[in-house]
C-alpha cells in the first residue's frame, strides 16, 4: 500500500478531512490508527511518518479544525470582534461534530488553537483588560464556547432529551416542562448568539 508523501502540513488537509470522517463514523473511542490508515488507503506504518502515536494524530486533527478559523477580524467594537471569532470557531467545529470530544481534550495542545487564544487575548487587551481581569474574561468566554459545543454535541435542544423533558407532568415539573417546550423552538444559531450576548453584557458591565 502507498504511504503518505512528504508534504507540508497544510497539504495534509485532504488526509485530515478523511481522518475526521473516520472518527465520525466509528466514534472517537473506537477509532484505531488502523481504521484511519484504511480510510486513507495507506499502510499503517505510513501514518507514523507524521505522528508518533494515536494521541499525536488526534492533536493533528484538532489543529486542522482550528487552522480553518479565520483570525482576521473586522474593525469595530471589541464585543463584535469576540462574537465573530467565537462564531467562526463554532462553525468550524460544526463541520466535524464527531470531533467535539477531541476538541475539548486537545485544545491546548494544538498550535492553531493557541494562535486563536492569542487573537482573543489581543482583542481583550485592546478593550482595556489586563492582569487577572483579562484572565477571567478569557476563561469565561472559552468556558461559554466549550460548554456550548459540548451541549450541542451531547444534549442539543433539538434532541430527544428536550422532548422527554417537555413531556414531564406539568403538575410536578411546571417550569421544567414549560422551559423544555420553549427550548424546542430555539435553533442552535440563536441559542449561541443570545447566550454569548448575555456573557458579553456581563463582561462589559464589570
Amino acid at each position: 500500500m502507498p504511504v503518505l508523501p512528504p508534504v507540508p502540513p497544510a497539504s495534509l488537509d485532504p488526509y485530515l478531512d478523511a481522518t475526521a470522517r473516520c472518527f465520525a463514523r466509528y466514534g472517537v473511542r473506537r477509532t484505531s490508527v488502523q481504521d484511519v490508515a484504511r480510510e486513507l488507503g495507506v499502510a499503517t506504518m505510513g501514518l507514523y511518518r507524521y505522528v508518533a502515536d494515536r494521541q499525536a494524530l488526534e492533536v493533528l486533527v484538532v489543529d486542522h479544525v482550528f487552522r480553518s478559523v479565520d483570525l482576521d477580524l473586522p474593525d469595530g467594537p471589541w464585543q463584535d470582534k469576540i462574537r465573530v471569532l467565537l462564531d467562526r470557531v463554532r462553525v468550524a467545529v460544526a463541520r466535524h461534530p464527531g470531533l467535539v470530544p477531541l476538541v475539548l481534550r486537545h485544545r491546548q495542545a494544538a498550535p492553531s488553537s493557541l494562535r486563536l487564544i492569542e487573537t482573543m487575548l489581543a482583542v481583550l487587551t485592546d478593550a482595556g483588560l489586563s492582569g487577572t481581569d483579562r484572565v477571567v474574561a478569557q476563561r469565561t468566554l472559552v468556558g461559554y464556547l466549550l460548554g456550548f459545543l459540548q451541549n450541542e454535541h451531547f444534549a442539543a435542544l433539538s434532541g430527544p432529551g428536550t422532548i422527554v423533558l417537555s413531556e414531564l407532568p406539568a403538575d410536578e415539573y411546571p417550569l421544567l416542562a414549560r422551559t423544555a417546550t420553549d427550548a424546542r423552538a430555539v435553533p442552535p444559531d440563536e441559542e449561541f448568539r443570545r447566550g454569548l450576548g448575555i456573557v458579553l453584557r456581563g463582561l462589559t458591565a464589570t
